[in-house]
């Protein structure tokens, strides 16, 4: 019969501890970067990727796992790529045709050491963790690709601290035994401006996250250790695989950049028009135009005195008082100002478009 010491066992781990510790002198900063996706993605850590249905998180997700095997640059962005699984929990013909489109739109990824498992696990238990480590493909591998969350929770509650926890514990166990970075695919709520939906816990556990939105943006929502990039823009560009039994094609689609969309310019009503055309009344009257990097070279500024006056002209502030009809002029050119319609500086002001 083995007998546990316990005291043994205190002492070994306080040692392991201890050759843990570094003290402040000894510490220096960490130049090098462990990227894998600079800027968006590191290597050995937790991330997510969410949206909702039919944004096209599948097909991003696929776009830069594709890139990360290929070891090519995504998005002008270096790559430290390697090999990548791609867990499909959902499965079916949809994941494979997505892949086909990639093989056929990108010839020279067609070899890059990516691997699909169709299949669904249970990420709430330990098992399937274990299971997936033993069964890696590849040595060394850069990315391991969970899709979906909610078709891999088991008999778990995405909505219960305790279950995402357990979820996320085994999802650290995949990326402790293998090395790989963990990327989880996760759903929006009903409003998609509140995020992922689910548990806190599982936000507050990732190092990086994405959020892909309807209108085709590829946003960075945290990123630990450093500032978000800006914001990338995607569409989705058709590619015909062949045809069916019955003679009809069948596509798939592939990511395409995109150029990030022109605001829509709102047409001006009630107080804000009155206040805009006060304004470009007292810059035809009383315009000027003035040197300086602050000002606007292509076009004439007008003291704030003069648009003040044009807008009591207009009626804008009309019949009121002092008190109020300072208020509802600056109301105004702050509305303005939020509207990108109007700019200003010291005392004076400006249009910021031109005259329709």
């Amino acid at each position: 019969m083995t007998v546990i010491n316990m005291g043994d066992m205190r002492r070994s781990r306080a040692s392991e501890i201890e050759n843990r510790l570094v003290s402040l002198g000894a510490i220096e900063a960490v130049l090098t970067s462990n990227y894998m996706v600079k800027g968006w993605l590191d290597r050995n850590c937790l991330s997510m990727l969410y949206g909702p249905s039919n944004a096209g998180k599948t097909f991003v997700a696929l776009d830069i796992a594709m890139h990360i095997a290929a070891g090519q640059t995504w998005r002008g962005l270096r790559v430290n790529g390697g090999p990548v699984l791609y867990i499909a929990a959902e499965g079916g013909a949809g994941i494979r045709n997505r892949l086909a489109a990639i093989k056929r739109d990108k010839p020279d990824m067609r070899n890059a050491p990516f691997t699909l498992l169709p299949v669904g696990l249970d990420l709430h238990g330990q098992g399937d963790a274990l299971a997936v480590c033993e069964i890696m493909p590849d040595a060394d591998p850069a990315l391991v690709v969970i899709d979906t969350l909610a078709r891999s929770m088991g008999t778990g509650d995405e909505n219960t601290a305790k279950d995402a926890a357990m979820f996320v514990r085994n999802c650290d166990l995949i990326r402790e035994a293998t090395g790989a970075h963990v990327m989880v695919i996760h759903h929006t709520g009903k409003d998609e401006d509140r995020g992922a939906r689910g548990s806190s816990a599982l936000r507050a556990a990732v190092d990086n996250e994405i959020q892909v939105t309807a209108d085709g943006e590829i946003i960075s929502r945290k990123q630990r250790d450093q500032e978000p990039p800006l914001p990338l823009h995607f569409t989705l560009r058709s590619v015909v695989l062949g045809v069916d039994e019955d003679g009809d094609p069948v596509t798939s689609a592939v990511v395409d950049e995109a150029e990030p969309p022109k605001k829509e310019r709102k047409p001006l009503t009630g107080k804000n028009e009155v206040a805009m055309q006060a304004l470009q009344d007292a810059l035809r009257d009383h315009g000027e135009t003035r040197t300086g990097k602050m000002y606007p070279s292509n076009r004439k500024v007008v003291h704030v005195d003069h648009w003040r006056a044009a807008c009591d002209a207009h009626g804008l502030t009309k019949g009121v008082s002092d008190s109020a009809a300072r208020t509802a002029f600056m109301r105004a050119k702050v509305k303005l100002m939020d509207m990108d319609e109007v700019r200003e500086w010291g005392d004076h002001v400006w249009r910021v478009q031109d005259d329709d």
